[in-house]
């Protein structure tokens, strides 16, 4: 699963390469805050079923987040956020909707599982798949396959892996955190290990490390261009 340190450094990435312009100290900063919203719901865990990768961590938010910036930018007569920030504001509502949902959510369903629509629909998804070129074969791939794999194996011919692979609801899922390692069991053991992770692997810790300096490097080169 990744940690919120990886979801940061996408989040540097992504503000680095989209913002153009918006691109400072105080988007970048609203940029993390955002993205660290869908992990509040590691504490709801504490005292619900909908918990973690559940309540805060869902596709349903950001699309409501979506809807309200459409409404206040092209239905009102005039834009709350246009007055107030202008071009630069509407740059980063809309970014902050997207990394929401895809340097958090999806990331998520990649790195281990998300309820993707609660609470519209309880179930949790991990995206998986596989994209080859096989001399014999031609191009397999297993993203937009959602009949069940082959018997003995993903196969690359009938079935394959699904790209959303149901894994349980909220019933049947319950991630473990830091912040409540032994989710969902009425009596915790007397000593209990809290584990915060930084990288779980080496795809976490090169994008951890390749995030975090292209933000910095984004200030260096932001603030070195001449003046047109």
């Amino acid at each position: 699963m990744p940690s919120l340190v990886v979801h940061y450094a996408l989040v540097g990435l992504l503000a680095a390469t989209l913002l153009g312009a918006a691109f400072d100290k105080r988007s970048l900063l609203l940029s993390l805050v955002v993205v660290t919203i869908p992990d509040v719901d590691a504490f709801i865990a504490l005292f619900s079923t909908a918990g973690h990768r559940t309540a805060t961590t869902n596709l349903v938010i950001p699309a409501l987040a979506a809807v309200v910036l459409v409404v206040d930018l092209y239905v009102r007569e005039e834009s709350y956020i246009r007055t107030q920030w202008g071009t630069y504001g509407v740059r980063v509502a809309w970014f902050c909707v997207f990394i929401y949902a895809v340097a958090h959510v999806l990331l998520d369903a990649v790195g281990g599982g998300a309820n993707l629509l609660w609470p519209l629909h309880d179930q949790f998804y991990q995206i998986r798949g596989r994209l080859e070129l096989s001399t014999q074969r031609g191009i397999v791939q297993t993203f937009v396959e959602m009949s069940p794999p082959a018997s003995g194996g993903d196969g690359g011919g009938g079935g394959g892996v699904p790209t959303l692979r149901s894994i349980g609801n909220t019933s049947e899922v319950q991630m473990s955190t830091g912040i409540d390692p032994n989710p969902g069991e009425a009596e915790q053991p007397e000593v209990v290990d809290r584990v915060f992770p930084v990288a779980r692997g080496g795809w976490q810790l090169y994008l951890l490390v390749v995030g975090t300096l292209a933000t910095a490097a984004r200030f260096v080169v932001g603030h070195d261009l001449p003046e047109e």
